[in-house]
């Protein structure tokens, strides 16, 4: 029998094998791979963001269902692209210029794939000439910044500018530990989110 909820509740728990397991078994028994990742994998992940908001859960226990949805996700997205699944937009995710923190960012990009966006992470260290033009490349819908440090946060700024400038019609997105919504207000950010779990839900607004 095919159990797409228990690979939501095991995602919920963290465990990996079992989700990758169930995974394969819902393949196997013919299940549509859209149905698998709807009410399996992102039926989960919302679980997880709406804990993670509510400060129910912690950052280790996010991380960790994230790698079950990963295994998850490994099996399916080859079958999501060969059925033309259209995603629901794309979404480019990077760490600004001057900072190498990724854990934030790397949980929001696994987080907006299990929301079925298209991902792009251009990783840590990224300055807005790289943003603004991968951006106008790959037409993105959304442009995600992050950052960890003080210092680093006002690079947000320029990216947003550069972004209006070059006529990037692409929404701007950032978070990260020390931003704030008045700050995100000020430099002129179409959204903020103060968690993953939010990223998601403001994304899906831009709808």
């Amino acid at each position: 029998m095919v159990d797409l909820k228990g690979i939501a509740e095991f995602l919920i728990a963290g465990n990996a094998e079992k989700v990758r397991e169930l995974v394969q078994a819902a393949v196997k028994g013919k299940v549509e791979p859209k149905r698998i990742l709807d009410e399996g994998l992102i039926s989960g992940m919302e679980v997880i963001g709406a804990k993670f908001k509510n400060c129910e859960i912690y950052l280790p226990e996010v991380l960790v269902s994230a790698e079950a949805m990963h295994a998850g996700m490994e099996i399916l997205e080859p079958l999501l692209a060969k059925s033309g699944i259209e995603s629901r937009g794309v979404f480019l995710i990077g760490t600004v210029k001057g900072d190498l923190h990724d854990i934030g960012k790397n949980l929001v990009a696994m987080m907006m794939k299990g929301a079925g966006w298209k991902v792009t992470d251009l990783g840590v260290d990224v300055d807005a000439e790289r943003f603004v033009k991968a951006a106008i490349e790959e037409n993105a819908d959304v442009i995600g910044l992050s950052a960890l440090l003080t210092t680093t946060m006002e690079n947000m700024k320029t990216v947003i500018e550069l972004a209006r400038n070059k006529g990037c019609k692409a929404k701007i997105i950032v978070g990260g530990a020390p931003l704030t919504q008045v700050f995100a207000d000020g430099i002129g950010a179409d959204g903020y989110a103060p968690n993953a779990g939010a990223a998601v839900e403001v994304l899906n607004r831009f709808l």
